[in-house]
């Protein structure tokens, strides 16, 4: 455990995929579980994040949230996990498309779908809403992820942790179609040493986690 790398979370949230970085990462490092509607709004945790909600990373003196910059962060903080291609190579173009794809198309799309907010089938209106569609979007990750093992070059990286959890968290709560393509996607990813060792962290933290909020 180390005060250098502080870890916000609660195993009921997105945090799980920060902890599946931190896990490949390897890095020692702590984590405060927060409760929602307790911990998570209090002023002290409202000064490390005024959204009041988790993940977030404390890395020294530094202040990292969002998903995807927080994967993005250590990746780059810690080079020795291999998690993003070097900067300047060509693969850091893709590696970034699909990581922030799945930030913000991806998301948007899908969290539109699940609040039944519709998008009239207008050109113009598809265009402001970033996504076009929910099933342009998916149709879209579907081309990037069918037939190769990872998204960016010939190795494991950031973005493929992201979109892997992205479509798996999604195809289990049936926000997102179990297509064959995504499935043998995340499948892949999921028994990785790391993804493993993650899940069973935050499945026993679940009763912790209850206390809190």
């Amino acid at each position: 455990m180390s005060d250098d790398l502080v870890f916000y979370t609660n195993p009921m949230s997105r945090g799980r995929i920060v902890r599946w970085m931190l896990e490949e990462v390897g890095a020692p490092y702590r984590t405060e579980i927060l409760g929602y509607g307790t911990s998570m709004k209090a002023p002290a945790y409202r000064a490390i994040n005024p959204m009041g909600k988790v993940p977030a990373l404390r890395h020294g003196g530094t202040v990292v949230t969002e998903c995807a910059a927080i994967l993005a962060y250590l990746a780059d903080a810690f080079p020795e996990a291999r998690l993003a291609p070097e900067p300047g190579h060509s693969d850091r173009a893709p590696y970034y498309r699909w990581l922030f794809f799945c930030a913000g198309p991806i998301e948007a799309a899908v969290t539109n779908g699940v609040l039944k907010v519709s998008v009239p089938d207008d050109p113009r209106m598809q265009g402001m809403v970033g996504y076009g569609s929910l099933e342009t979007a998916l149709d879209t990750l579907e081309g990037a992820v069918a037939g190769v093992e990872f998204v960016a070059g010939g190795r494991f990286s950031a973005a493929d942790l992201y979109v892997a959890s992205h479509l798996g968290w999604g195809m289990q709560f049936g926000t997102i179609p179990k297509r064959p393509a995504f499935e043998s996607y995340v499948g892949r990813h999921l028994e990785r040493p790391a993804a493993v060792r993650a899940r069973e962290i935050d499945d026993g933290l679940l009763a912790q986690a209850a206390s809190a909020s």
